[in-house]
């Protein structure tokens, strides 16, 4: 029979977080696949797990998710852990699951810290709704087309970045998103861990006489709705009802949807939009 994987979560910084169950798992499995193994080894030595690891990380994992998938079918179990918080967030480990789940290979995940959720809710923004975009792209275009996304996004907006960047990103957060709160948290549960709720242009002022230290994490607060829905409304109303209708045919909608669409936009009734066509 085939054996299972496990994403096993481990701490993100403070050794006590991690579940006992994870502790058990770790040292009953098969093989440890680690992000890093000379970090993962200090871990495993604090708690004398003797299992075998082996490497397994964003340069290698194509070809050895399908050594470990082999593993797997021909009956090992394997736990996979990354360097720091939950495995396939943000994490190669993704591509591991896809390739178990098209092997027909159970897996499980057993929870525990993702440094996403440990920022956001201790921010003071808001928690019930949020959009978790980990590591902006390097490349240019992609990531100017992941801020213009973010400019619209009435949700809590989770990023990470590392202090080098930091500053850069804060400011080009601030160009196309406009002035917002944000918390900056950093040195997620260690010793001198903290959450700064303040706004992009106070954190760029204070970065620019102290230099910024740690893994940050920043949580963003989402647009206005109001504001929004106000700017949508004036861009609708610079177009003709026949070219607001238009506009959704020509995303797949049926005349009938595109009229009751453009009729919520501009905050009218269907009618009068059926009106405005028939003339």
């Amino acid at each position: 029979m085939a054996g299972k994987l496990y994403l096993c979560a481990t701490p993100i910084g403070n050794l006590e977080d991690i579940t006992l169950r994870v502790l058990r798992t770790l040292r009953e499995v098969d093989l440890i696949a680690a992000e890093d193994t000379r970090h993962s080894i200090k871990l495993l030595n604090h708690y004398e797990i003797k299992t075998p690891m082996t490497s397994y990380h964003e340069h290698n994992k194509i070809e050895k998710a399908h050594y470990l998938v082999d593993q797997l079918l021909a009956g090992k179990s394997i736990a996979l852990i990354t360097d720091a918080g939950t495995p396939a967030i943000s994490d190669p480990g993704e591509e591991l699951v896809r390739q178990c789940y098209e092997a027909g290979v159970e897996v499980t995940s057993l929870p525990g810290p993702a440094a996403c959720i440990t920022a956001l809710t201790f921010s003071g923004l808001s928690t019930r709704r949020f959009a978790f975009e980990a590591f902006l792209p390097s490349d240019k275009k992609e990531r100017q087309r992941i801020l213009q996304e973010l400019k619209e996004e009435t949700r809590t907006i989770v990023l990470y970045e590392a202090p080098h960047h930091l500053v850069k990103t804060i400011e080009e957060l601030r160009e196309t998103l406009g002035e917002r709160k944000v918390a900056l948290c950093r040195e997620l549960t260690k010793k001198y861990e903290e959450a700064w709720q303040t706004t992009f242009t106070e954190a760029l002022d204070c970065y620019k006489k102290e230099e910024p230290r740690g893994e940050y994490v920043l949580v963003i607060e989402g647009r206005n709705k109001e504001e929004l829905q106000k700017e949508q409304q004036q861009s609708w109303q610079k177009m003709s009802v026949m070219q607001h209708v238009a506009y959704y045919e020509a995303q797949g909608w049926e005349r009938k949807e595109a009229m009751k669409l453009a009729a919520k936009d501009r905050g009218i009734s269907k009618r009068e939009i059926y009106q405005a066509l028939l003339k």
